[in-house]
Protein backbone atom coordinates (compact mmCIF):
# COMPACT_ATOMS: atom_id res chain seq x y z
CA UNK A 1 0.00 0.00 0.00
CA UNK A 2 1.26 3.46 -0.94
CA UNK A 3 0.05 6.71 0.62
CA UNK A 4 -0.43 9.78 -1.56
CA UNK A 5 -1.19 13.46 -1.02
CA UNK A 6 -2.92 15.42 -3.77
CA UNK A 7 -3.50 19.16 -4.00
CA UNK A 8 -6.77 20.10 -5.66
CA UNK A 9 -8.85 23.19 -6.40
CA UNK A 10 -12.59 23.24 -6.89
CA UNK A 11 -15.63 25.38 -7.59
CA UNK A 12 -18.00 24.34 -4.82
CA UNK A 13 -21.16 25.80 -6.37
CA UNK A 14 -22.69 22.49 -7.42
CA UNK A 15 -21.41 20.42 -4.49
CA UNK A 16 -22.83 19.68 -1.05
CA UNK A 17 -19.50 20.39 0.59
CA UNK A 18 -16.46 18.16 0.94
CA UNK A 19 -17.68 15.22 3.00
CA UNK A 20 -19.88 12.45 1.58
CA UNK A 21 -23.56 13.23 2.23
CA UNK A 22 -26.72 11.19 1.64
CA UNK A 23 -28.58 14.10 0.00
CA UNK A 24 -26.25 15.23 -2.76
CA UNK A 25 -22.95 14.89 -4.58
CA UNK A 26 -19.83 16.08 -2.73
CA UNK A 27 -16.20 16.73 -3.67
CA UNK A 28 -14.99 13.73 -1.64
CA UNK A 29 -17.50 11.43 -3.32
CA UNK A 30 -16.54 12.75 -6.77
CA UNK A 31 -12.86 11.98 -6.20
CA UNK A 32 -13.60 8.52 -4.81
CA UNK A 33 -15.87 7.76 -7.77
CA UNK A 34 -13.14 8.90 -10.17
CA UNK A 35 -10.66 6.57 -8.49
CA UNK A 36 -13.08 3.68 -8.75
CA UNK A 37 -13.28 4.27 -12.51
CA UNK A 38 -9.50 4.38 -12.78
CA UNK A 39 -8.42 1.65 -10.37
CA UNK A 40 -11.49 -0.54 -9.88
CA UNK A 41 -11.97 0.40 -6.22
CA UNK A 42 -12.67 3.55 -4.22
CA UNK A 43 -10.11 4.22 -1.47
CA UNK A 44 -11.03 6.33 1.55
CA UNK A 45 -10.02 9.91 0.77
CA UNK A 46 -9.35 12.20 3.74
CA UNK A 47 -9.57 15.97 3.30
CA UNK A 48 -7.72 18.79 5.05
CA UNK A 49 -10.98 20.58 5.88
CA UNK A 50 -14.71 19.92 5.96
CA UNK A 51 -15.90 22.70 3.68
CA UNK A 52 -19.64 23.43 3.60
CA UNK A 53 -21.95 23.25 0.61
CA UNK A 54 -21.14 25.99 -1.89
CA UNK A 55 -17.70 26.82 -0.48
CA UNK A 56 -14.77 26.91 -2.93
CA UNK A 57 -11.08 26.05 -2.60
CA UNK A 58 -8.07 27.37 -4.46
CA UNK A 59 -5.82 25.02 -2.51
CA UNK A 60 -7.14 21.90 -0.78
CA UNK A 61 -5.22 18.77 0.21
CA UNK A 62 -6.39 15.20 0.61
CA UNK A 63 -4.62 11.89 1.22
CA UNK A 64 -5.38 8.25 0.46
CA UNK A 65 -3.81 4.83 0.04
CA UNK A 66 -3.57 2.91 -3.24
CA UNK A 67 -2.81 -0.78 -3.50
CA UNK A 68 -0.14 -0.27 -6.17
CA UNK A 69 2.73 2.19 -6.53
CA UNK A 70 1.66 4.60 -9.29
CA UNK A 71 3.71 7.45 -10.69
CA UNK A 72 2.56 10.80 -9.26
CA UNK A 73 2.02 12.45 -12.64
CA UNK A 74 -0.10 9.48 -13.71
CA UNK A 75 -2.47 10.03 -10.80
CA UNK A 76 -2.81 13.73 -11.67
CA UNK A 77 -3.48 13.05 -15.34
CA UNK A 78 -5.79 10.12 -14.66
CA UNK A 79 -8.00 11.92 -12.16
CA UNK A 80 -8.25 15.06 -14.29
CA UNK A 81 -9.34 12.95 -17.26
CA UNK A 82 -12.29 11.58 -15.28
CA UNK A 83 -13.33 14.42 -12.96
CA UNK A 84 -15.63 17.25 -14.03
CA UNK A 85 -13.81 20.46 -14.88
CA UNK A 86 -14.95 22.15 -11.66
CA UNK A 87 -12.50 19.93 -9.74
CA UNK A 88 -8.83 19.96 -10.77
CA UNK A 89 -5.95 17.95 -9.36
CA UNK A 90 -2.91 20.24 -9.28
CA UNK A 91 -0.22 17.94 -7.91
CA UNK A 92 0.47 14.58 -6.25
CA UNK A 93 3.29 13.30 -4.03
CA UNK A 94 4.09 10.14 -2.08
CA UNK A 95 3.90 10.72 1.70
CA UNK A 96 4.81 8.87 4.89
CA UNK A 97 2.19 6.86 6.75
CA UNK A 98 2.28 9.22 9.74
CA UNK A 99 1.34 12.33 7.72
CA UNK A 100 -2.27 13.53 8.08
CA UNK A 101 -3.44 16.33 5.80
CA UNK A 102 -5.87 17.70 8.38
CA UNK A 103 -4.07 17.25 11.69
CA UNK A 104 -0.63 18.23 10.39
CA UNK A 105 -1.85 21.56 8.98
CA UNK A 106 -0.23 24.45 10.87
CA UNK A 107 -2.55 27.15 9.58
CA UNK A 108 -5.13 27.92 6.92
CA UNK A 109 -6.08 31.09 5.09
CA UNK A 110 -9.64 31.81 3.98
CA UNK A 111 -10.82 34.60 1.69
CA UNK A 112 -14.35 35.96 1.39
CA UNK A 113 -15.48 38.16 -1.52
CA UNK A 114 -18.10 40.89 -1.01
CA UNK A 115 -19.34 42.76 -4.09
CA UNK A 116 -20.55 46.20 -2.95
CA UNK A 117 -21.16 47.61 -6.43
CA UNK A 118 -24.66 48.65 -7.48
CA UNK A 119 -25.10 45.97 -10.14
CA UNK A 120 -24.20 42.33 -9.73
CA UNK A 121 -21.53 41.01 -12.06
CA UNK A 122 -22.67 37.78 -13.77
CA UNK A 123 -19.04 36.66 -14.07
CA UNK A 124 -18.34 36.74 -10.34
CA UNK A 125 -21.80 36.36 -8.80
CA UNK A 126 -21.19 32.64 -8.19
CA UNK A 127 -18.10 33.51 -6.15
CA UNK A 128 -19.10 36.59 -4.16
CA UNK A 129 -21.84 37.96 -1.91
CA UNK A 130 -23.59 40.99 -3.38
CA UNK A 131 -24.13 43.58 -0.63
CA UNK A 132 -24.99 46.97 -2.13
CA UNK A 133 -24.80 48.99 1.09
CA UNK A 134 -21.99 51.46 1.96
CA UNK A 135 -19.41 49.85 4.25
CA UNK A 136 -16.75 51.61 6.31
CA UNK A 137 -13.59 49.58 5.69
CA UNK A 138 -11.70 51.35 8.48
CA UNK A 139 -14.28 50.16 11.00
CA UNK A 140 -14.19 46.67 9.50
CA UNK A 141 -10.41 46.55 9.85
CA UNK A 142 -10.63 47.67 13.47
CA UNK A 143 -12.89 44.68 14.07
CA UNK A 144 -10.39 42.45 12.25
CA UNK A 145 -7.56 43.64 14.51
CA UNK A 146 -9.64 42.85 17.59
CA UNK A 147 -9.92 39.14 16.75
CA UNK A 148 -6.20 38.58 16.14
CA UNK A 149 -4.63 36.44 18.85
CA UNK A 150 -5.75 33.48 20.95
CA UNK A 151 -9.45 33.63 21.85
CA UNK A 152 -12.43 31.43 22.58
CA UNK A 153 -14.47 31.67 19.37
CA UNK A 154 -17.54 29.77 20.59
CA UNK A 155 -19.66 32.91 20.11
CA UNK A 156 -18.52 33.11 16.49
CA UNK A 157 -19.61 29.59 15.57
CA UNK A 158 -22.76 27.61 14.91
CA UNK A 159 -23.72 25.04 17.53
CA UNK A 160 -21.75 21.81 17.26
CA UNK A 161 -21.81 19.73 20.42
CA UNK A 162 -19.14 17.36 19.10
CA UNK A 163 -16.51 20.13 19.37
CA UNK A 164 -15.20 20.41 22.92
CA UNK A 165 -12.33 22.86 22.38
CA UNK A 166 -13.34 26.24 20.95
CA UNK A 167 -10.12 28.22 21.50
CA UNK A 168 -8.37 29.17 18.26
CA UNK A 169 -5.50 31.44 17.27
CA UNK A 170 -5.95 34.03 14.51
CA UNK A 171 -2.61 35.21 13.12
CA UNK A 172 -3.82 37.71 10.56
CA UNK A 173 -7.12 39.29 9.50
CA UNK A 174 -7.93 42.24 7.23
CA UNK A 175 -10.34 43.69 4.67
CA UNK A 176 -9.18 45.23 1.39
CA UNK A 177 -11.07 47.03 -1.39
CA UNK A 178 -10.49 46.58 -5.12
CA UNK A 179 -12.91 48.84 -7.01
CA UNK A 180 -15.89 47.92 -4.87
CA UNK A 181 -15.07 44.25 -4.40
CA UNK A 182 -14.03 43.71 -0.80
CA UNK A 183 -11.84 40.80 0.25
CA UNK A 184 -11.99 39.61 3.85
CA UNK A 185 -8.85 37.57 4.59
CA UNK A 186 -8.24 35.55 7.74
CA UNK A 187 -5.39 33.20 8.70
CA UNK A 188 -5.48 30.95 11.74
CA UNK A 189 -4.52 27.60 13.20
CA UNK A 190 -8.06 26.28 12.95
CA UNK A 191 -11.67 27.31 12.48
CA UNK A 192 -14.97 26.25 14.05
CA UNK A 193 -18.16 25.39 12.17
CA UNK A 194 -19.30 28.44 10.16
CA UNK A 195 -16.73 30.57 12.02
CA UNK A 196 -15.34 32.41 8.99
CA UNK A 197 -18.78 33.15 7.56
CA UNK A 198 -19.96 34.49 10.94
CA UNK A 199 -16.83 36.64 11.24
CA UNK A 200 -17.58 38.03 7.77
CA UNK A 201 -21.22 38.73 8.63
CA UNK A 202 -20.12 40.48 11.82
CA UNK A 203 -17.51 42.53 9.95
CA UNK A 204 -20.19 43.61 7.47
CA UNK A 205 -22.50 44.75 10.27
CA UNK A 206 -19.62 46.63 11.88
CA UNK A 207 -18.99 48.24 8.50
CA UNK A 208 -22.61 49.34 8.07
CA UNK A 209 -22.72 50.75 11.60
CA UNK A 210 -25.17 48.31 13.17
CA UNK A 211 -22.51 46.79 15.42
CA UNK A 212 -19.74 48.45 17.40
CA UNK A 213 -16.23 47.87 16.07
CA UNK A 214 -15.26 46.43 19.48
CA UNK A 215 -18.14 43.92 19.55
CA UNK A 216 -15.69 41.00 19.49
CA UNK A 217 -14.61 41.71 23.07
CA UNK A 218 -18.19 41.29 24.29
CA UNK A 219 -18.71 38.13 22.24
CA UNK A 220 -15.47 36.59 23.55
CA UNK A 221 -16.57 37.41 27.09
CA UNK A 222 -20.16 36.15 26.88
CA UNK A 223 -19.84 33.48 24.13
CA UNK A 224 -23.22 34.77 22.94
CA UNK A 225 -23.75 34.05 19.24
CA UNK A 226 -26.75 36.40 19.11
CA UNK A 227 -24.51 39.43 19.68
CA UNK A 228 -22.68 38.92 16.39
CA UNK A 229 -23.63 39.40 12.78
CA UNK A 230 -25.36 37.13 10.32
CA UNK A 231 -23.80 34.06 8.73
CA UNK A 232 -22.59 35.22 5.31
CA UNK A 233 -23.63 33.03 2.34
CA UNK A 234 -21.28 30.17 1.47
CA UNK A 235 -20.68 31.17 -2.15
CA UNK A 236 -18.27 34.00 -1.31
CA UNK A 237 -15.91 31.80 0.73
CA UNK A 238 -12.64 30.30 -0.53
CA UNK A 239 -10.06 28.17 1.19
CA UNK A 240 -7.02 30.02 -0.15
CA UNK A 241 -4.01 28.29 1.39
CA UNK A 242 -3.04 25.44 3.73
CA UNK A 243 0.39 25.49 5.37
CA UNK A 244 2.20 22.46 6.78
Amino acid sequence: MQKYLIKISFDGTDYHGWQVQPNGITVQESIQNAMKKLYGYAPDVTGCSRTDAGVHAEEFYCHFYLENDIIDSGIVAGLNSVLKEDIRVLSCVHINDDFHCRYNAKQKTYLYKIDTRKLTDPFISRYSYHYNVPLDINRMNEFCKSIIGVHDFEGFSSANKSVKETVREINDCSVSDNQGILTFSVTGNGFLYNMVRILVGTAIEVGNGRLDENIADEIFKTKNRALGGFTAPAKGLFLKRVEY
